[in-house]
């Protein structure tokens, strides 16, 4: 029986620092499998250089040409952690029958992906890697991902609670993701969207060993715009709900008036007037706002632009 082709997807973005180690620990992890006949011999790694502008590529480039094993695919220009993933999944699929995606700084677990590929040799064409706990996380940045995941679930998006990006995926489940031609990727909201077979892998998640996180507040709040934009229009919604309120309380407001001045008395309040003006401004530009957000992501999505050009493409 033929063995399985696992492909292991890393998108890197500036991750000289610890590339040494990531490729010392996916290459002992690939012989291992290998040696145990859990994948074919022709499994390898892909490394993804997201338009790095430190060494990143030539230290991919080098881990290419001393090992079969190793593959390198760089990226004409940085596109944005979700495409680079993207182009190594629509890469490998080619030639892989399993891909697994896992960031560079291995702060996943490496050593749930045999359980991974054991899953998919049960029939599963989808297994996520899902942690179990977010001790190593910053106090700030555990309470803003945990509101994260129930606000992006209260707004009807279909999401796997601590679940990133480091998943196994069937060639025929990265064959349907390819079928998805949206620019704004937001791949685990995607994913669950495909509706195949699905498990799960549990796992506590590590200390990054070296470099920065490529995920500050600021691009996780762009992250979660993008997701909800993407995947719902609940945001639309509230506009008219909140609308819907304001009318009420000017209704309101004008029996108070009209009444007060058929009593003959006057109408005060200046400063709650002006307060309630500023007020309504205000919820006015957000929803201005948000309204703005999701004519951006029509005026992306019309210009049909591909998600990213592949430089060059070492095997």
């Amino acid at each position: 029986m033929e063995k399985t082709t696992l492909a292991i997807v890393v998108p890197c973005f500036n991750e000289e620092e610890v590339l040494p180690q990531t490729n010392e620990r996916l290459r002992g992890l690939l012989d291992e499998m290998m040696r145990q006949h859990l994948v074919g011999e022709e499994s390898y790694i892909l490394y993804v250089d997201d338009g790095s502008r430190d060494r990143t590529w030539p230290i991919i480039a080098g881990y290419s040409d001393a090992d079969v094993h190793v593959r390198g695919l760089k990226l004409a220009g940085n596109v944005g952690h979700q495409n680079a993933l993207m182009a190594g999944l629509d890469t490998a699929r080619l030639d892989a029958d399993v891909t697994v995606s896992i960031d560079a700084d291995l702060q996943d677990d490496i050593h749930v992906i045999p359980e991974m590929v054991r899953k998919f040799d049960g029939g599963c064409d989808i297994v996520y890697g899902v942690r179990r706990k977010r001790t190593t996380d910053s106090f700030f940045k555990r309470t803003t991902a945990q509101m994260f995941y129930k606000f992006m679930s209260g707004m009807g998006v279909k999401s796997v609670y601590n679940h990133a990006d480091f998943r196994l995926m069937s060639r025929r489940a990265v064959d349907a993701l390819c079928m998805y031609e949206e620019r704004n990727l937001f791949l685990r909201g995607l994913v669950p969207l495909l509706g195949y077979k699905t498990d799960s892998v549990y796992y506590d998640r590590l200390e990054r060993q070296a470099g920065e996180s490529k995920y500050p507040l600021s691009k996780m709040l762009s992250f979660a715009v993008d997701g909800i934009t993407s995947f719902s229009v609940k945001p639309l919604r509230l506009i008219f709900y909140l609308g819907s309120a304001f009318l009420l309380i000017s209704l309101g407001i004008l029996i108070y008036v009209i009444v007060a001045l058929c009593e003959g008395r006057g109408v005060q309040g200046w400063a709650s007037l002006m307060l309630s003006i500023w007020f309504v401004g205000g919820c006015m530009l957000i929803c201005l706002s948000i309204i703005a957000a999701y004519i951006g992501r029509i005026y992306t999505e019309g210009k049909h632009r591909p998600r990213y050009n592949i430089e060059q493409y070492l095997k």
